[in-house]
């Protein structure tokens, strides 16, 4: 190319920046004369960049929001006396002795709270949380692990609530060390809360409060409702979706055939039971295995389900068994309704339910009984089976399977304590653990759950 022509584009080039840069000045102004066409052009290469640099900018402000360590450490275990200070709120509380606008006060205790929001924050945004009682404040703690960044981060949010009369409101807030304007994270939490799908369902709730006291002295908070029966019904929809419900009814359908070809009463090993109904087919879904575990806890516990489910009312009825599992109808009782639990609600609450259940027993039952949390054991490692790895547990029931596959031997393991026994032996925590220790070993001796 010519010297005079590379000279001339090069002036031409520059004549354009030079325009460019003048009619940048204008602000984008639509009346500017044509001659500075180019100014919508540096606009959009403008708006452009701006886009382009927004996630950079976002990745260094989650970087800044972030900590090296995490604002709230601990496992989520649920103890047992969380599980009885639940029983005795739903005792004191149950919505089927309450009518349309029956104005009612819930003392609930904080560490109730507590094991809840932390039970919520471990199972949906596996992260950890915690209630904090104050004298007229309460504080919610939450950290989550930040993803995608390179060593360990973590995102620490905090929100303080005051007391009042209708809904809490949130008085100040934070990400890390950046604060959050309440209102802000008021949107936030609402916003969540929508895309969730549960906007209407909050919506209820908030309307149903009247008033929020916290009572530090009582370790409490006072909850004030008015009740509204959609309340129950919202409650029923979040826990099962219409296509649970298909699914529930497709495992009544399959127990109540399975069990027609039994006579009435007859004494069924467990095991002839689950694989029929978890492993006719390799492509079964978790909702399947879920909904078919929970159908069997019902029946193991001999109880409607149309009382959880009000659309069974009219499905077919299970001829009446004995499923036992080693030769015993309660370890039969103790496996499925604890897989049902792990399979629906976590191994933590399954756990804690059936500590509970055996300290119950011990007071005014049958006793408290390690061979009864043996099988409590099995059953929600089975559950975790069922939702975590069941192409391997369907190679399993796919072959022969028997009891003593489901469960180990309870031999040597103390029944029918009751409650003063229980203290006198095992009141130590090591003679406790002792007896765990030996129920997580023979669990560990069988194939299914190594």
């Amino acid at each position: 190319m010519p010297a005079c022509q590379h000279i001339g584009r090069v002036n031409l080039a520059v004549r354009f920046l030079v325009r460019a840069r003048a009619a940048a000045n204008c602000a984008c102004d639509d009346n500017v004369p044509a001659r500075y066409w180019a100014v919508s052009l540096m606009c959009r290469r403008r708006w452009v960049f701006a886009l382009l640099s927004l996630p950079i900018a976002m990745s260094f402000f989650l970087l800044a929001a972030s900590d090296p360590a995490p604002l709230v450490s601990r496992d989520e275990a649920i103890l047992p006396t969380s599980v009885a200070a639940a029983r005795r709120l739903l005792v004191s509380n149950d919505p089927r002795r309450l009518r349309r606008g029956d104005e009612r006060t819930a003392v609930i205790p904080a560490a109730l709270i507590d094991t809840a929001i932390n039970y919520f924050a471990s199972r949906s945004l596996r992260g950890r949380a915690a209630f904090i009682l104050g004298d007229d404040h309460a504080e919610i703690r939450l950290t989550i692990r930040a993803p995608g960044i390179s060593g360990p981060r973590y995102f620490n949010l905090s929100a303080l609530f005051q007391e009042a009369r209708g809904e809490p409101r949130i008085v100040a807030a934070s990400l890390g060390a950046f604060p959050i304007p309440s209102a802000l994270a008021e949107w936030l939490i609402a916003s969540a809360i929508s895309i969730a799908g549960f906007s209407e369902e909050w919506t209820i709730a908030r309307q149903a409060i009247r008033r929020l006291a916290f009572e530090p002295a009582r370790d409490s908070v006072e909850l004030t409702y008015v009740w509204e029966p959609r309340l129950l019904d919202r409650a029923r929809s979040m826990a099962f979706t219409p296509q649970d419900i298909v699914h529930m009814y497709a495992a009544q359908m399959a127990l109540a055939g399975l069990l027609d070809h039994y006579t009435a009463r007859a004494r069924v090993p467990l095991s002839q039971i689950l694989a029929p109904l978890l492993a006719p087919a390799s492509d079964r879904t978790l909702p399947d295995n879920r909904a078919t575990l929970l159908v069997l806890a019902s029946y193991l516990a001999e109880k409607n389900l149309a009382m959880l489910l009000p659309e069974a009312t009219g499905w077919p009825r299970a001829r009446r068994v004995k499923l036992t599992l080693l030769g015993r109808e309660d370890s039969a009782q103790h496996f499925g309704i604890s897989a049902a639990l792990a399979a629906w609600a976590g191994e933590p609450a399954a756990n804690a339910i059936g500590v509970y259940k055996e300290i119950d027993d011990s007071r005014k039952g049958s006793g408290f009984s390690f061979a009864d949390l043996a099988a409590d054991r099995a059953g929600t490692r089975f559950g975790e089976l069922v939702v975590d790895d069941y192409p391997r547990l369907y190679k399993v029931l796919s072959g022969t399977v028997t009891d003593a596959d489901l469960l180990p031997s309870l031999a040597g393991f103390p029944e029918y304590l009751s409650e003063a026994e229980f203290k006198r032996r095992f009141g130590d925590p090591n003679a406790y653990s002792q007896q765990t220790a030996e129920i997580e070993r023979r669990l560990a001796d069988l194939p299914l759950y190594r």
